[in-house]
């Protein structure tokens, strides 16, 4: 199968922002044009969803991606780089999908991080599906490299410090053990349905909001 640079994800769920729940609209997170290194990026992340880490070469980007030879080399010069590249091009291309600017007010309550909790996780599964596969293999390598360690977990901190954020509003008497538990959760969930036992599921919203309400009542009284 021919590698596209970039992979159209299909149709969004269409949903207001502006609604009272303060639930996020779904978003595509498929690369839009702009630079080379933003080229070089996308490149990478297809690449390591479809042929794994030890498909991830410079040569490869540079002809997956339609660039003249040794461009990837010149932009990104050593692996390390290249690999520090697809991990901050990750974290961009996630955060449309999970709408971080349009988390729920915490006065919007329970309801509204549960649908934002159901949402971001569904729009995953959905539609960014290779873009899980290739966190896998990054998360996976990151546990060989230091280095990339310290890019893997800065791009990560962002979304557990909103979270933090959120369920300290929401009266959580114990945001950080709650974060962990709610991340551990949703990426629980999307590996199983993407690479596990459920590989091919999609859990509904339905399903997805039920899930999430349940573990937030046990954690903050329901």
């Amino acid at each position: 199968m021919p590698l596209p640079a970039s992979a159209s994800p299909g149709p969004p769920a269409s949903r207001n922002p502006s609604t009272p729940s303060g639930t996020p609209t779904s978003r595509d997170a498929s690369p839009s044009p702009g630079s080379r290194a933003e080229l070089v990026a996308d490149t990478a992340l297809a690449l390591l969803a479809e042929r794994g880490m030890r498909g991830l070469t410079h040569r490869a980007v540079d002809e997956a991606g339609g660039l003249p030879q040794g461009s990837t080399s010149n932009l990104a010069r050593t692996r390390q780089a290249l690999l520090g590249l697809a991990v901050r091009r990750l974290a961009e291309r996630e955060a449309r999908v999970l709408a971080l600017e349009e988390m729920p007010d915490p006065r919007g309550g329970r309801d509204a991080l549960t649908e934002a909790l159901a949402l971001a996780v569904h729009r995953s599964l959905s539609h960014h599906r290779d873009l899980l596969v290739a966190r896998y293999e990054l998360a996976l390598e990151a546990t060989r490299r230091p280095e990339l360690r310290t890019f893997y977990d800065a791009a990560g901190a962002v979304f557990r410090d909103r979270l933090t954020a959120l369920l300290t509003a929401a009266g959580s008497p114990d945001p950080a053990r709650h974060v962990l538990s709610l991340v551990a959760w949703a990426d629980g969930l999307m590996f199983s349905c993407v690479a596990g036992s459920f590989g091919g599921r999609t859990p509904s919203p339905d399903e997805l909001r039920a899930g999430a309400r349940e573990l937030l009542d046990g954690m903050l009284g329901g």
